[in-house]
């Protein structure tokens, strides 16, 4: 069984350890306050999912901080590094600022190139940064099931993410490279501005819609308005 280990118990820590643990995967679902994940695992009642320590959850296969950036991040996981060495890290961060109105970072680079960068050995993969929390408790929207676009430059770790999320309630996306975070972190400060001019938020996804392409009736008007 894989084991995933989430440090941080907030909104989207919990519900990515409920979502997974209701899949069958070993969840640690990690605080710096081990009596709180502790609580919330005894309430939570799943036999796939247990509480411990941030180093704790450093050892499992996979690791997902459920952390922001602006809350520092990267100093928090700093005493970590060794065990994140060669881990496939997830990551689901926003580069908020702490009004949700803009990102601390610039257009030219992301919250995952950020971690990457500054944890040079860890093979970070970018998923669920799309997804808003209250999404997990409610999947579906109506009959239809959303996406979660998925980035990385580590294709076999892309492959690992595609295999833990199987039996998840969501449909994953291969979005390409770790840079393209750049566009779904903005797509997902998009979506938040969007939800709340129009009263979804935060009961909102994207959905990527289309059909394979069938030559027929718009290849030969393409060829007649290229003709005349």
């Amino acid at each position: 069984m894989e084991t995933i280990g989430i440090l941080g118990t907030g909104r989207m820590g919990v519900r990515l350890a409920c979502m997974f643990a209701e899949a069958g995967r070993d969840v640690i679902l990690a605080s710096r306050d081990i009596e709180r994940s502790s609580r919330l695992v005894l309430g939570l009642k799943n036999s796939n999912l247990r509480s411990g320590s941030y180093a704790d959850a450093a050892a499992a296969q996979f690791v997902l901080p459920a952390m922001f950036l602006r809350d520092g991040m990267l100093n928090i996981l700093e005493p970590l590094r060794d065990q994140l060495d060669g881990k496939i890290y997830i990551d689901i961060s926003n580069p908020f600022n702490d009004t949700y109105t803009d990102f601390i970072l610039p257009w030219d680079t992301s919250g995952a190139e950020q971690i990457q960068n500054h944890f040079p050995k860890t093979r970070v993969v970018g998923a669920f940064k799309n997804v808003w929390w209250e999404v997990f408790d409610a999947p579906k929207f109506g009959d239809m099931v959303s996406d979660v676009f998925v980035v990385s430059d580590d294709t076999q770790a892309k492959t690992k993410l595609f295999n833990l999320t199987e039996n998840t309630p969501f449909r994953y996306l291969d979005a390409g490279k770790l840079s393209n975070a750049r566009t779904i972190e903005r797509m997902t400060l998009l979506s938040g501005e969007l939800g709340q001019r129009y009263g979804y938020f935060p009961r909102m996804n994207y959905k990527l819609l289309g059909e394979q392409w069938i030559p027929g009736e718009a290849d030969r008007i393409s060829s007649l308005i290229l003709n005349s």
